[in-house]
């Protein structure tokens, strides 16, 4: 329960681990959904699979000029995958993936990742689909690690670590699995 994640240095591919204080999280019962997603979703403009593709979602997360996803990331959370706690949510358009997210599944928790949009809207869909789909489950926390502006328009907050570690151990006493 330590709540720590890794993060390779985009220059030299060095992993080190982080536990931010304060943490992000996505409320899960507190998420918001722009009006103009609501209209993509109502539209249905995607479809959505789930562990499809994983070794390309985390590929396209980390085909960026600047990344923390080295290869060496890469090849563990493949092995996650393969284990059964590494976990991806794909949007397809016209069936091309145009869209994707991934993270870790531990009992009651997921932490989100990355994700990786081609066509507009398509990353916000898939966490939607991600959020329905934990709450369905019986998860209590979406771990989002630090703060950004694209997760604060769906009500992420900030955490002090005392709080983000006992919603952390709360989650992990839950008997939940991602499938």
């Amino acid at each position: 329960m330590a709540g720590y994640f890794p993060m390779a240095d985009s220059r030299n591919g060095i992993i080190r681990w982080f536990s931010p204080d304060p943490r992000c999280i996505l409320p899960l019962e507190g998420f918001r959904i722009p009006r103009s997603l609501r209209r993509t979703i109502h539209r249905s403009v995607f479809s959505i699979t789930v562990d499809k593709c994983f070794p390309s979602v985390i590929e396209l997360c980390a085909s960026r000029s600047e990344t923390w996803i080295s290869d060496e990331i890469i090849h563990a959370y493949t092995v996650l995958h393969r284990r059964g706690f590494s976990h991806s949510v794909e949007a397809w358009f016209e069936g091309e993936l145009a869209g994707g997210l991934y993270g870790v599944a531990i009992r009651g928790a997921f932490f989100g990742e990355s994700m990786f949009t081609r066509i507009s809207d398509a990353s916000k869909v898939c966490l939607e689909f991600l959020v329905r789909h934990l709450v369905a489950r019986g998860f209590v926390l979406l771990d989002s690690q630090i703060i950004n502006d694209h997760v604060r328009q769906f009500g992420a907050v900030e955490v002090a670590r005392e709080d983000y570690f006992r919603l952390l151990l709360a989650a992990l006493e839950k008997d939940t699995s991602f499938c």
